[in-house]
């Protein structure tokens, strides 16, 4: 082989391997490695998809005036009140019935005669809490009626979570 045979042998092996190392550039593998980031992105396998809680169980209670007072919704508790012997859990709507709304007298309360009266009173509930319930004696025609108006808004709204017997018959 002789020189010219020599040189061209190496320039064609100069040019294979500019060939192979011009791929090679700082910028192709920039490219090769934000390639393979994304893909792995991509494909990696996730969190595993947390599920809301369920909120618990709504058990059907009785209750007498005193096992309902605490449901007051002060300290977290629940808000229920009591309307012709029905307690409805009316929690969702804290905001008028729980501490500080402008219903908040009937909460853990029997609020039928209040409700049938329009009047947010402290009369209008039962005092004794050991004695008879409210008989609603002496509501005329339209108390009944205005009542029966709130029991329908109260049902459309909120669950019935018991009922409420005088203390005795628990």
């Amino acid at each position: 082989m002789d020189y010219v045979d020599q040189h061209l042998a190496h320039h064609e092996a100069v040019r294979e391997a500019t060939a192979y190392t011009g791929f090679v550039t700082p910028l192709n593998i920039i490219l090769v490695i934000l390639t393979a980031y994304t893909t792995y992105l991509l494909y990696k396998p996730g969190a595993p998809t947390k599920l809301p809680r369920e909120p618990p169980a709504t058990v059907f209670k009785t209750y007498t005036p005193r096992t309902l007072l605490p449901n007051n919704g002060l300290d977290g508790q629940p808000v229920y009140l009591a309307v012709r012997g029905r307690v409805f859990d009316v929690t969702s709507g804290r905001n008028f019935y729980g501490p500080g709304g402008p219903y908040e007298n009937f909460a853990g309360r029997d609020a039928s005669r209040g409700l049938a009266c329009h009047s947010f009173d402290r009369e209008m509930l039962t005092e004794g809490l050991d004695g008879p319930l409210d008989t609603l004696d002496g509501l005329g025609t339209e108390e009944m009626e205005s009542l029966r108006g709130w029991e329908e808004r109260f049902e459309s709204k909120y669950l019935v979570v018991g009922r409420l017997v005088p203390v005795g018959s628990d």
